[in-house]
């Protein structure tokens, strides 16, 4: 595709780690010929990156926070000087943070001068908020990707996501119950498609899952919407039924979070230390070889608390691309990817003994684990492949071409 557009990503932090995904994103649009920049509003914080970071093309430009009464008056002297646009925003501005606020003129700024026809944030939070605003400063139109925790946590400012939603030129959203979720809270108007998350299925190369090392794969932050105690307490389930056999099941656990000191304490109470391994977080190359080494991989997730819950987990998508057949739960748009008893099984959320059962399913019948994997891999192939979702994005985005809309 050529024309003259240039798409703008405003994100909070750029690489991140966890968010593949963005990466993913990126490198998909690109391979489709569109021209791309990054505006990052805070500093990578990560030990590693995913490699693929490196294939990006488009330049990034980290946002600097003023800290001083100065730096900010200058921003917003040159923000004067240079954007017309700026003074029917400035009510909203001033009841931003301040900091927000220099980051809102410091990115209409890099909009204009990068030559961006058409932002688009990830996530409905901060870095929306600055894309909307610095849209209506520079005339240049938005859009953002909503996920999970932006949109059903209990601290979400419906009043404010219902004016990023009016304001944009369109809204992406990463599942179909994620649309409808909105929808009924905004109205099925509202400019809302699903466009789910796309990986470099190519890349990830599958394997039949008839002999695999017997082992459970868990892969997320250990946080309450993953629903890794669950999953513990099934381990230990199935520790008691094949207490005296010799193919007693292992868990190797990826992750790091602010529950990993009660899942290291809930382990010991129940006395299998000697079957979870507690990995912490690993660079990409290593999560792949845990998830293909194993004979299953584990995603019971929960409807947290506080309203949070996972849109649909990377991590089993991943997982069905190289051959490892997945147990999870109905919540939110997993049931789009693991169809129940097609892809993946799927169980009630919170029901230790149903995990367990599944489980030890897939662990004791190859058959099915091959079942389950090959239906797998082509559904991710034909729903799940970033080349389609480039060609869903593109098409929504300001003055896309007719060659991109066919």
């Amino acid at each position: 595709m050529r024309d003259d557009a240039r798409v703008g990503y405003v994100l909070k932090r750029y690489p991140r780690l966890s968010e593949t995904f963005i990466v993913s994103e990126l490198l998909g649009r690109e391979e489709a010929g569109e021209e791309l920049a990054v505006a990052s509003l805070r500093a990578p914080g990560d030990p590693w990156f995913h490699p693929a970071v490196a294939s990006v093309r488009a330049p990034v430009t980290w946002i600097d926070v003023p800290h001083t009464a100065v730096s900010l008056w200058d921003d917003l002297a040159v923000a004067h000087r240079e954007l017309p646009g700026l003074g029917p925003v400035l009510p909203e501005l001033l009841a931003l943070d301040p900091a927000d606020a220099a980051q809102v003129l410091r990115v209409a700024r890099w909009t204009v001068r990068s030559g961006v026809t058409h932002l688009h944030a990830h996530f409905a939070t901060l870095a929306t908020t600055v894309a909307r605003l610095a849209s209506r400063i520079t005339g240049v139109p938005y859009s953002f990707t909503a996920h999970a925790k932006d949109i059903f946590h209990t601290s979400v400012d419906e009043q404010d996501l219902r004016r990023k939603i009016a304001d944009a030129h369109h809204v992406v959203t990463v599942s179909a119950f994620n649309r409808g979720w909105l929808h009924e809270r905004f109205g099925p108007g509202a400019r809302i498609h699903r466009v789910h998350n796309g990986l470099d299925v190519a890349a990830l190369p599958f394997s039949s899952p008839a002999v695999r090392n017997g082992r459970i794969a868990f892969v997320g932050r250990l946080v309450e919407k993953k629903g890794l105690p669950d999953l513990i307490d099934a381990v230990a389930l199935l520790h008691e039924r094949r207490r005296d056999g010799i193919d007693r099941v292992g868990l190797d656990v990826v992750g790091e979070g602010v529950l990993a000191r009660e899942a290291r304490a809930q382990v010991a109470a129940l006395g299998l230390d000697d079957l979870v391994d507690f990995h912490g977080p690993l660079p990409a190359h290593r999560v792949q070889e845990v998830v293909a080494a194993a004979s299953v991989l584990v995603a019971p997730c929960v409807h947290a608390a506080d309203g949070d819950r996972d849109g649909l987990p990377t991590v089993l998508l991943e997982a069905m691309a190289v051959g490892t057949p997945c147990v999870s739960t109905p919540v939110a748009g997993i049931p789009e990817a693991v169809l129940a008893d097609r892809t993946g099984l799927l169980v009630g959320e919170r029901d230790p003994g149903a995990l367990a059962r599944a489980i030890e399913r897939v662990l004791d019948d190859a058959t099915l684990r091959v079942r389950l994997a090959t239906a797998a891999r082509v559904h991710v192939e034909r729903h799940f492949d970033r080349r389609l979702q480039a060609r869903e994005l593109a098409r929504l985005r300001v003055g896309a071409p007719e060659a991109v809309v066919a």
